[in-house]
Formats: C-alpha cells, structure tokens, sequence
C-alpha cells in the first residue's frame, strides 16, 4: 500500500483493531485513519510524577509505586476483587470488577513492587483504584505523558492512545499542496510536522502554528471542492435565452413597483447568466422583506419569452400559493401559470400535467412534488427554488440535473449569512445579495417587555385591533412543560380566548397540513384577528395586515430566529411593531440578543452577531440541512483563515492551472460524497 492510501483505509487495517472497537469507531464516522488523526487530543494526562499514598488527591490522576500487600477474594457473588497494596506512608485498595483471580495475581503479583497510575478514589476512609489499566513492573512503561482524547464510549485512554501511536508510525510525506505565499502565512509548517506535533502530548496547544496549517487545510479543501463543482456545472453548455433586457422604467410600467439598486443588481446578474452559454447556477439571498420574489418572477418572465417554460418551488403549499397569486397580480394576463399542490384534484391534476408538457403552460408553482416522476415538461428553461437554504450540495445537483441540458437554477433563501460562512454553505453556486429593503417599507419597532407587564402588551393588541391590525403571538412550547418554564402556545390561546372572543386561531406542529392551511388563509382572509403560533410561521409567509408580532419567552430564542420571526410583521404600509416578552432573570447573552434586535433590522449584521454568540452551526434555532460541520475550523474564531481560503481560492479560479496537485487534499478532506459519482475532475 502506499504511503497516501494508507491514509484513506479502513481503521480495520490497524494493527489490534478488532470488529468490537471498528464499529464502536464507525458509530461517531471515524471510518478511515485520517479520520482518526483529525480527532486531535484535547488534553494531556502526565503520569510522570510518583506520589506517595498520604499525599494523594482525590479524583485526579496519579502515579505511585507501591507494594502488593494482601488479595481479598470474597467468594460471594457480585462482590468486587481487592488487592491491598502499599508504601511507606500508607495503604490503598485496588479493586477489580469483573476481572478473574488468575488475571489478578497476573499483573499484581505478591509482594512484588509495581507502578500503578489512574484515578484516586476515597471509599470508607481509604484510597482506591478502581479497575486500573496501568500497572507495571518496569517504571518506564508507566510514568510518561499521554495525550487524552474525547473518547467514544467503550474505548479506553490507553487504547485509543495505543492505535494513535501505531498511526505515527506511518505518517507519510505528503507533497506540499499550498504555495509559497500561503505557506509562509502558515509559518512554513508542512502537514505532516503538524499531524505529528498535534498528537504529541507534550506540545498540546490549540491554538499554535500546528493547528492553524491543519485549520486552513480544511477550509481551503472545503471551498475548493465547492468551487470545482461550481466549474463543472458551468461546463454543461446550453442555449442562451435571448431577450431584451428592461430598463428601470419599464420594469416599473409592467409591475408598478419601483425597485432597488439591489434588486435591479440582481436582475442584470441573473440575465448575464440566462443569456450565457453556460449553466447558471446562482442563490438570490436577501434579507426578509427585501423583495426577491419580484427579481425572480422578472427574471421568470424574460425567460418565458425566451419561448421556455419555468418551475417554481417553494417549501410549502400557502407559500407556493402566495407565489402563484404575486405572478398573477404582477403580470395580469401576460403569462399562462397554474398551481399544483396536493389539494389539486385528479382532473386538475390530470389537465396541468397535459398542458405541461404540451407547452400550454408558461410557469408552473408548487413544492417538491414539481420534480416528480411523473411530471414532464415540455422545454423547462429555469427552475426557481425558494428557501434553499433546506436544501444540500447533492439535492441541488440533482435539481440542476432535472431540467436537463438547457435548464437555468435560481435559488432563494431569506436567510441572512455572515460572510465567512456563504462559501462554505453555497460555494457551490454564485450569490446575488439584496440587502436594500423597498423605500415604502417601514422599519420594524421593537420593545422589550417583562412578563409581569402582560397587561400593558394586551392594552397596546386590543388597540391594535381596533384600528384593524392583526396580531401574532408566537410561544416556544405546544404543551405545558415541567421541566422547562416556558408559556405554552395551547395555554396562551386559552387565556386570550376568554379576552378576544372567537376571532383567535391556533397554529402548531402537531396540527396537520390541511389543517394549517386552513388555519393561515383564515388570517390572510382577516378571519382571525389574533394567531398564537409557535414558530411554525417563521419563514416566508407574506401577511400585509399583521403589523404586530409578541415573542414570548424571546430570552430562549437566537438572535437570527428572532429575526426571520420579526420578518412575518411590516410587509404592509402600516407601522409595524415586535414585542419581546421575558422573565425577570435573563442571562447576559440574552440581555445583548435583546439589545441587538431593538438597536438593527438588518438581518445580515444580526446574523454576524448570532455567530458570535452563538457559534456557526445552528444559526437558525434549528439544524440547516447542507451545513458544513467543520473538524477543526470555527468561522469565528478563526475568520482571518476563512477570508485568506476565500482569496486564494479567487487566484485559482483566475488561473485555472495545476489543479492536480491538489489532488491528495481534496480526496482527503471530501466528506460529502458529492465528487465521486458526479465529479470526477480529479480522474
């Protein structure tokens, strides 16, 4: 085997790795032996100093060589092994569970003197040991330095340290993968030097030269397997749509909507791409509110008159719905569009499908069931995508594979993404940001209000309701909990019952789709005048007449949710207003979640200070499907690495030359399993 597969084999192959402890590996993904060695350690146990028994400390590590005094094997059941051992200034106890005599008298033999290391316990006014793995007649074998990992359950310190070892030994010399100007910023460290020194017990520090070169190696690798997939999407050649493209003032005589300098940006980006001969493959990120949808339809209407068809998805039927009814509105008796949900009936279902592929249909809404095997398309030439941040690397492939040759992908996603993080998440596809909201959307107020005050906040909704506004009440929890004090959305749409009357709905995850739908177009038909929800509203719903949203319990929420949350709230000409209810006894970080959300509205700045504060991988509340979870890199600890990969890979790009000595990096550190079958650049 050579020196670099040996890298990329199976843990099997380790010398004393059996079945038990391969799978024990496999359960945390440690499937290869690189990726046992960028597991790093996360401390040190120095066993090298010997301390005598009346000197020992309870629940540390220690070393002490002692005397093997006494056995005491009692013959009942269950009961422990002991063996009595000491020195000169005391006693302690060695106890051995599960552990046969023979085994014992083995390791610990009579009035022989042995090096012992492991944890000090203290039962019933004596010393133990319980179960020691470190014992021995030879001093030399003991008292050393180990380096002490985050161990996978089953697998002890002295294992896991034994198969690191056994690793070391075969460490080969990669060639150097980065150039000179890279490599001096990373102190000229090689990747091998900084694999040997990270594992070596005696210069464990996280935070030097070693761990800063295998960092920028994962962040490099990662954006440039995203900027090779990027390459290889824009290598399918297709026709160019060929349109005129529209001024600023026609696209105000068609829609009646003045837009952005962003969105009009966004516009001119997206038909470079429509009318290149290459793929596009481009993600429209805008803040809530900033009028995406509107640079997608535009974008959806040259296209259309391009003589091509469009596919617009959207993660939800009200969603897909609101969607379908903007188009109509917008672009009057322009465009054939229809809408195929799961309400459609058979006949209708059955007739859009015909008029699909027979071409009698311009643009087509929905959810996924769009891309459904049954569902053809006469000449699909775009395929819009709304909340893409739901979707992964290899789901977005396979919608570029989708429409086939002649086929553009735009996606969508509301949600705001600190700049150390857009590469890593949508490396894969060019950006457009819209940061501008329209000129006639006012900004948000928001409050801060202690639950004690409850009666003021329903003051200012019943106020709020006369002047017919509409409110949401959004609350963390369906049920009440024991455990956890929060207000539930069931209990709080009981008590405002008994103050509003009937005009009040209820919306929660539990309640099925068909239900939820009912439930939204209540509130969109102004049938309802409060809706306590929980956060099952957050993303994409447009509601002009709600100019008020409460967040209960806001203390427990991250910053970017309480956010998307706002963003239900000031889609209307109405002055909008949020209000933060919390308990009295807030921690620090939820006292600056707070501060921050009243003094901005600007989803990208609150998105770089959730990071902040709350790490980079759950900025939503929730998990994002397709997000990176790095080994070793933190977008915030380490941002200066993150924008040095960013830069280099921008060269590589320019020049695109001598690629293949990034060979070894990549097949390394690919973990998506996206290249393999789709990409194989590196062939």
């Amino acid at each position: 085997m050579d020196n670099f597969k040996y890298l990329l084999s199976d843990i099997k192959t380790i010398d004393k790795i059996g079945v038990k402890t391969s799978k024990l590996l496999k359960k945390k993904n440690i499937n290869s032996i690189f990726d046992l060695i960028l597991r790093l350690p996360i401390d040190k146990i120095d066993r090298t100093k010997v301390i005598k028994i009346e000197n020992l400390k309870i629940n540390e590590v220690q070393s002490l060589i002692v005397n093997v005094k006494k056995y005491v094997f009692p013959r009942v059941r269950n009961l422990p092994n002991k063996v009595i051992c000491d020195d000169d200034t005391g006693e302690i106890d060695c106890i051995f569970f599960n552990s046969y005599e023979g085994y014992i008298k083995k390791i610990l033999p009579l009035k022989k003197t042995v090096t012992i290391s492991g944890k000090i316990n203290y039962y019933r006014n004596r010393y133990q040991i319980t179960n020691p793995k470190y014992i021995s007649d030879d001093k030399n074998k003991i008292l050393n330095i180990q380096s002490k990992y985050n161990l996978t359950e089953g697998i002890t310190d002295k294992k896991y340290n034994y198969i690191i070892n056994e690793i070391m030994k075969n460490i080969p010399n990669l060639n150097e993968w980065h150039s000179p100007y890279i490599l001096k910023k990373l102190n000229n460290v090689s990747w091998k030097e900084s694999i040997l020194n990270l594992h070596n017990p005696e210069k464990i520090n996280r935070q030097n030269i070693f761990i800063k070169r295998l960092i920028y190696d994962e962040i490099f690798a990662t954006f440039l397997i995203k900027s090779q997939i990027r390459s290889k999407i824009k290598k399918n050649k297709k026709n160019s749509k060929i349109f005129i493209p529209y001024t600023k003032k026609e696209i105000f005589n068609l829609i009646k909507l003045n837009l952005t300098n962003d969105q009009l940006k966004s516009i001119d980006d997206i038909q470079c791409d429509l009318k290149s001969k290459s793929k596009m493959f481009r993600l429209l990120q805008g803040d809530v509110g900033s009028g995406k949808t509107v640079v997608a339809l535009i974008s959806a209407l040259n296209v259309i008159k391009s003589g091509y068809q469009v596919s617009f998805m959207a993660p939800t039927e009200i969603l897909a719905k609101q969607h379908f009814n903007l188009a109509r509105k917008l672009f009057k008796n322009q465009i054939k569009s229809d809408i195929l949900t799961g309400k459609s009936s058979y006949s209708d279902r059955k007739k859009i499908l015909k008029n699909l592929k027979n071409n009698k249909i311009n643009i087509i809404f929905g959810t996924h069931s769009l891309f459904q095997e049954k569902v053809d398309y006469k000449n699909l030439g775009l395929i819009i995508i709304d909340e893409q941040h739901k979707f992964g690397v290899k789901q977005r492939k396979a919608l570029s594979d989708k429409g086939g040759r002649n086929c553009d992908v735009l996606a969508m996603s509301a949600t705001p993404i600190p700049r150390t993080m857009i590469m890593t998440i949508f490396g894969d596809m060019d950006t457009s940001i819209i940061k501008e909201k329209p000129k006639n959307r006012k900004s948000v107020i928001t409050y801060s209000k202690s639950q004690n005050k409850l009666s003021e906040v329903l003051k200012f909704v019943k106020q709020q309701i006369s002047n017919k506004s509409q409110i949401f009440w959004v609350c963390p929890l369906i049920e009440e909990s024991k455990k956890v004090d929060h207000q539930s959305s069931v209990n709080r749409y009981n008590d405002l019952k008994k103050i509003f009357g009937e005009r009040i709905g209820l919306l929660h995850g539990l309640i099925n789709n068909e239900d939820k739908d009912k439930i939204l177009n209540k509130f969109l038909e102004r049938k309802i005048d409060i809706l306590v929800s929980t956060t099952v509203i957050e993303v994409g719903i447009d509601f002009p007449n709600a100019n008020t949203i409460i967040i209960e319990n806001s203390n427990k929420f991250g910053l970017s949710q309480l956010h998307q949350l706002r963003g239900r709230v000031g889609r209307g000409e109405k002055q909008s207003y949020c209000i933060l209810m919390f308990k009295n006894s807030l921690s620090e970080n939820a006292r600056k979640r707070i501060k921050i959300l009243k003094s901005t509205n600007d989803g990208f700045q609150i998105s770089e200070e959730d990071m902040k504060l709350r790490g980079y991988g759950n900025l939503l509340g929730f998990k994002q499907s397709g997000m990176e979870t790095f080994r070793l890199a933190d977008p915030v600890q380490n941002e200066d690495l993150f924008i040095l990969a960013e830069n280099e890979i921008k060269k590589i790009e320019l020049q695109r030359n001598n690629l293949n000595k990034f060979n070894q990096m990549i097949k390394l550190y690919d973990r998506a399993d996206v290249i393999v079958d789709n990409f194989n650049f590196l062939d």
